[in-house]
């Protein structure tokens, strides 16, 4: 028996990197996972397949994160096919053109996008799974600490700043 039998989880940004090894490690642990993409469906559907392969399953969920009716379109979706939610990984972030510029060059777009993918994607996020989950749930956010504290990379500051407000909203949330 493996010890998130039964368990449900999410993972946001599921079908690629961190995301991807988050999603098979978890059901690897028996739990049935929903793996987020934005775009990348194929890479979403390997994952997929690579869960199966293993002896787990779960789905693959399409949304843009920075939109929140798309969160809450996606929370929905995972609903329908879980019923609940036991585990939510916050890992979803745009590529790197969407935010990557230094603090002088970066456009309110630019900024705008770093700020809907993490910190407002979060607390929609958190606040539609705990909806879905009962007592001992779990909520999980990526982030990359070097990036929003040194700021020494300075193409980062769109990100580095959203992952700062969304490291601050855990605290809350805690």
């Amino acid at each position: 028996m493996h010890a998130l039998n039964g368990r449900h989880a999410l993972i946001t940004g599921g079908s690629r990197g961190i995301g991807r090894g988050i999603a098979l490690k978890l059901a690897a642990s028996g739990a049935t996972v929903a793996i987020h993409y934005f775009q990348n469906e194929a890479a979403a559907n390997d994952t997929l397949a690579q869960v199966r392969s293993r002896g787990g399953d779960g789905v693959v969920v399409q949304a843009d994160v920075t939109r929140p009716e798309e969160i809450t379109r996606m929370f929905r979706a995972v609903q329908a096919e879980f019923g609940k939610l036991d585990i939510f990984v916050s890992n979803a972030r745009p590529e790197a053109p969407a935010f990557f510029q230094s603090p002088m060059d970066i456009t309110l777009e630019q900024w705008d996008t770093a700020l809907d993918s993490q910190a407002k994607a979060f607390l929609v996020g958190v606040r539609e799974a705990s909806s879905l989950m009962g007592s001992g749930g779990r909520i999980l956010a990526i982030t990359y600490a070097q990036g929003s504290r040194t700021g020494g990379l300075q193409p980062w500051v769109g990100m580095g700043s959203a992952k700062a407000a969304m490291e601050s909203l855990v605290r809350y949330f805690a």
